[in-house]
C-alpha cells in the first residue's frame, strides 16, 4: 500500500496557510511535509522534500508562477496547483504554461479542495468550473472571419517562426530580417490576430497548423 499524499503548502497569510494546513491535514490520505510564506521558500522545500504535490499561492512575495516554473525544474515529479482568488484568464494561462496541473479559486470548501488535490495526484489536471467554460466558451464562439487570413505572406512566415519557438533574433537571422524588422512584423501581427501575447499568436498558429517547415517563401 502507497503512503499520503506528500504535500508542500505555501501562502503568504499566516490565519489562511493555517487553515489550509488543518483542512488538508484532517485527511489521513494528506501529509503537508513543509509550508513557506514566499516563492523563495517554496522552491527551497521542494527541492528538498520532493513533495508529490505543491500548493501555491498565486500572488504570494516572489510570484506564485514563477515559483511553479522553478519547482518544475527543482523537483520534475512534483505536480503543482495554484490556488488563487484571481479570475483573470491571463493568470491562468500563465499558470499552465508554467507547468501548474491545477487552479483553484479560494472559497473552495476544504472537503472539495482535497478531492481536487487527490485528483491532481491521481494524473488529472483542474480548472476551475467558471473559469473553464469561460475559456471553452471563448474557443468555440463562431467568428466573422479567420483573424490569419488577414496577415501578409511574410507575416504568416513569421508567425509559423514563432509557434515553432524562434526569438526574435532567430527569426531575423532565418529570414535575413533585422530584429527591429522583425519586432515591427510582429506588432502587426498581434494587432491583426487580437491577442496580446507572443505566446498567444503561438497558440494562433498552431490551432492553424502554420508550419515553419512547410510554408513557402514569403515577399513583403
Amino acid at each position: 500500500m502507497t503512503g499520503p499524499i506528500r504535500i508542500i503548502v505555501v501562502d503568504d497569510h499566516p490565519l489562511l496557510l493555517d487553515g489550509l494546513v488543518a483542512t488538508l491535514a484532517a485527511d489521513e490520505e494528506i501529509a503537508i511535509v513543509a509550508t513557506g510564506a514566499d516563492a523563495a521558500a517554496a522552491v527551497r522545500v521542494a527541492r528538498e522534500h520532493r513533495p508529490d504535490l505543491a500548493l501555491l499561492d498565486v500572488a504570494m512575495p516572489g510570484g506564485g508562477i514563477e515559483a511553479a516554473r522553478e519547482i518544475g525544474s527543482a523537483s520534475p515529479t512534483t505536480r503543482v496547483v495554484m490556488l488563487t482568488s484571481s479570475e483573470d484568464e491571463d493568470d491562468l494561462l500563465s499558470a499552465m504554461n508554467a507547468g501548474a496541473r491545477g487552479y483553484v479559486l479560494k472559497g473552495v470548501a476544504g472537503r472539495e479542495l482535497r478531492a481536487i488535490l487527490k485528483s491532481v495526484h491521481a494524473g488529472e489536471v483542474y480548472v476551475a468550473p467558471g473559469l473553464a467554460y469561460a475559456m471553452i466558451k471563448g474557443l468555440t464562439k463562431p467568428h466573422v472571419s479567420d483573424p490569419i487570413d488577414e496577415l501578409t505572406a511574410r507575416e504568416r512566415e513569421v508567425l509559423a517562426l514563432v509557434g515553432s519557438g524562434l526569438s526574435n533574433a532567430e527569426i531575423g537571422g532565418r529570414l535575413g530580417l533585422a530584429e527591429k524588422t522583425v519586432k515591427h512584423y510582429m506588432t502587426a501581427i498581434l494587432g491583426k490576430l487580437q491577442v496580446g501575447s507572443r505566446v498567444e499568436a503561438a497558440l494562433l498558429a498552431y490551432k492553424a497548423g502554420l508550419s515553419a517547415d512547410t510554408d513557402g517563401p514569403a515577399e513583403d
